[in-house]
């Protein structure tokens, strides 16, 4: 199986012009054979909490339709990032579009402290993922939370993707974290993050593969749209740039 996880830039709440990104990227990743592609957090919206509201879709949003085409067409999974309508409010969540299968959520459970005046905790429709059903996900700030990758080792988690908005402050701790997670856990630890602005900060990009020993085997840079693709079978890595 081939993991991919694609580095982005989002264009302020403009969710079409982001979808037609997503696509270009996700052909890049089809051209390496990628089995799973996930994308930042809040992908199609870019991080805008204040703007959550306004940019909130529900699952069924026929503007994501094109992603279950591409889905059933190519034999691939896609992971998007969306602020997703609730019963009891919005959710940061990741729309998970695999082949010949309804829509299902992945939604961030531990909220930041700042997200908690536009964000509710979401409840998940999928759990783990992969040929194997190994592979958990995780939104940005749960990958500091030690019961979240607690409960994704328990439950047998062989990889952990991050999907994630870090900021040029904050993304040395978040890859002090992720080696640290791939060395206690023996986990293959993954990192999909955004690029350029958002929220009135500078994405930091960086996203990157450690090994289960908490190695890190290939990053991309801070600036350039991109992939990584993680072979499960040989252990290598693809780096490619949009």
């Amino acid at each position: 199986m081939k993991i991919c996880v694609a580095q982005a830039k989002a264009v302020k709440g403009d969710i079409r012009s982001n979808i037609e990104n997503h696509k270009k990227i996700i052909d890049l990743a089809i051209a390496h054979d990628a089995d799973i592609i996930i994308f930042p957090e809040l992908s199609i919206t870019g991080y805008e909490p204040t703007l959550a509201k306004d940019l909130a879709i529900c699952i069924d949003d026929e503007c994501l339709n094109d992603f279950q085409h591409i889905s059933d067409e190519k034999k691939v999974t896609i992971g998007i990032g969306a602020p997703l309508k609730g019963d009891t409010g919005i959710t940061i969540s990741m729309v998970l579009f695999q082949p010949g299968k309804d829509r299902e959520v992945y939604a961030k459970k531990y909220l930041h402290a700042d997200e908690d005046p536009y964000f509710v905790s979401g409840q998940s429709t999928v759990s783990l993922l992969g040929e194997e059903s190994d592979v958990a996900l995780a939104i940005c700030y749960e990958l500091s939370v030690p019961a979240h990758v607690e409960d994704a080792y328990k439950s047998g988690a062989a990889v952990y993707i991050a999907s994630a908005v870090k900021s040029t402050g904050g993304i040395d701790r978040a890859i002090a974290r992720l080696s640290e997670i791939g060395e206690q856990y023996e986990m293959t630890v993954l990192l999909a993050n955004a690029v350029g602005e958002s929220d009135g900060f500078e994405c930091a990009g960086k996203s990157g593969i450690w090994d289960n020993t908490g190695v890190l085997v290939n990053q991309l840079d801070a600036t350039s749209e991109g992939i990584l693709v993680f072979d499960t079978k040989t252990r290598s890595v693809i780096a490619a740039t949009v």
